[in-house]
């Protein structure tokens, strides 16, 4: 069991439970774990959102790092999917991201990434903690000229805003229409400047909404956590199309002109059909989560397409696709991950795709959005014991109800239960045709878990 990370870096309120002090041994552990097998100074990047801890947390890595002895280059505010296509450009050692994504401004968070541009993996984070709390580094302190220095390169956002220009210029620029008009929603985060920048270089007729970050309005009320702004926006405007970035935009969804919701597990469909219409979808597979719509599944079967699920995490989808040499997964949340580009999520790349899959269609984003059937799903929780919370698996009662409720749906529905990495809940997840059947069962489900399992 982890002691400081979660399934996304380490994350909690700043300057409380993510104090200067933990953020300073986080830093140094992590510079000595992540650069030991190098025989130079290391070089590390250090980008963050708009929220108000920001440089707070960033003075605290630069003190840890520059303690080690590695040297820091300070992008500023940036999305994350930037410092990730800069680590590896730069040949930098590793990255970090000060941000808490999606969560409120009181919130701030690590996110570590190697020298390849890639969340670092479990076994990694692990040997971090193992480092901060084994009472070695006092020992990581360097001395006299070996301390690190560091430099603030906020100049090298426009690479990241070419890396858009070589990839998508010349097809944007063939397809574009003046009378197609976007609005995007960047959350009041990191993408609020550099998203404007690479629209207008791209000659994309788009409008701008939340971007004047203060430090404490970052996903507050919009951003793709709150669409309900942007699809008033999108029909009131009479808007073609309508997008949403996430605090630190590796998530992107989206609005079509109806203002309806499209989701990660859309985006996956449009964008996959996109890319196998031209042959660029690796071994015609979408790579997702045990948590995608049933709709998803069945669209890949459709459109003789294979679909492989891994547990909930874009770190897992990412290692599925690496492992098997696949190029598109991805969540439901909107984390794309389109690895021929960027091996992160990217919310900028995926919205750029999906823009490039409608222009070339020379359909609407609803039609597109139809392509997929999405499946009434309801999410519940159970609450139980957090010592018991694996105790479902071995019961029979409970186990013969999720085989009679598999038998009900006859292939046109599923039960996932999956218990909390954070809580004692058990999570029971039911997905059907009918909306009403499925909330009745998935309570009586919750009920039948708390019964055993409290």
């Amino acid at each position: 069991m982890r002691k400081y990370f979660g399934t996304d870096g380490i994350r909690r309120i700043a300057n409380t439970e993510l104090s200067p002090e933990l953020v300073y041994k986080v830093a140094k552990a992590g510079a000595y774990v992540l650069s030991k097998h190098t025989d130079k100074a290391p070089t590390i990047l250090i980008g963050r959102d708009t929220r108000l801890s920001g440089t707070l947390i960033e003075s605290a890595m630069v003190a840890g790092f520059l303690s080690y002895g590695a040297n820091v280059k300070l992008l500023g505010v940036i999305p994350t999917p930037a410092v990730a296509y800069l680590t590896r450009k730069l040949q930098a050692d590793a990255s970090v991201v000060i941000s808490a994504s999606h969560n409120t401004f009181e919130f701030n968070g690590i996110k570590y990434f190697s020298n390849k541009g890639m969340k670092i993996p479990d076994e990694i984070e692990e040997e971090i903690e193992e480092v901060m709390d084994s009472g070695m580094l006092d020992k990581l302190s360097a001395v006299s000229e070996k301390i690190g220095v560091s430099e603030i390169r906020t100049d090298l956002l426009d690479e990241y805003v070419y890396f858009f220009r070589k990839n998508f210029d010349d097809k944007i620029e063939k397809f574009n229409k003046p009378d197609f008009k976007i609005v995007i929603d960047t959350a009041n985060g990191a993408t609020y400047e550099v998203a404007d920048k690479i629209f207008t270089t791209l000659g994309i007729n788009h409008v701008i909404i939340n971007n004047n970050p203060n430090g404490i309005n970052i996903n507050a009320g919009c951003g793709s956590t709150h669409l309900e702004q942007l699809k008033e926006y999108v029909v009131k405007n009479k808007m073609n199309l309508g997008i949403a970035y996430d605090g630190d935009g590796d998530r992107c969804l989206a609005v079509d002109e109806n203002g309806e919701e499209i989701d990660g597990d859309k985006l996956l469909t449009i964008i996959s059909n996109y890319l196998k219409e031209k042959n660029q979808l690796s071994k015609n597979t979408i790579v997702a989560t045990v948590m995608s719509n049933l709709g998803l599944n069945k669209y890949a079967e459709r459109n003789d397409m294979k679909l492989i699920q891994t547990k909930v995490g874009d770190r897992y989808v990412l290692e599925e696709m690496l492992k098997s040499g696949y190029n598109l997964g991805g969540e439901q949340s909107g984390h794309v991950i389109l690895l021929d580009y960027n091996p992160t999520g990217d919310g900028i790349l995926t919205s750029l795709m999906l823009i490039q899959a409608i222009l070339e269609s020379g359909k609407k984003a609803s039609e597109l959005n139809n392509i997929m059937k999405k499946y009434p799903q309801i999410l519940l929780n159970a609450k139980v014991d957090s010592n018991k919370k694996y105790d479902y698996e071995d019961n029979e009662e409970i186990k013969t109800a999720i085989k009679e409720i598999e038998k009900e749906f006859a292939g046109n529905g599923r039960v996932l239960i999956r218990p909390s990495g954070t809580e004692p809940v058990v999570r029971v997840m039911i997905e059907g045709q009918n909306k009403e059947i499925i909330e009745k069962e998935a309570k009586k489900l919750c009920d039948l878990i708390e019964k055993h399992c409290k």
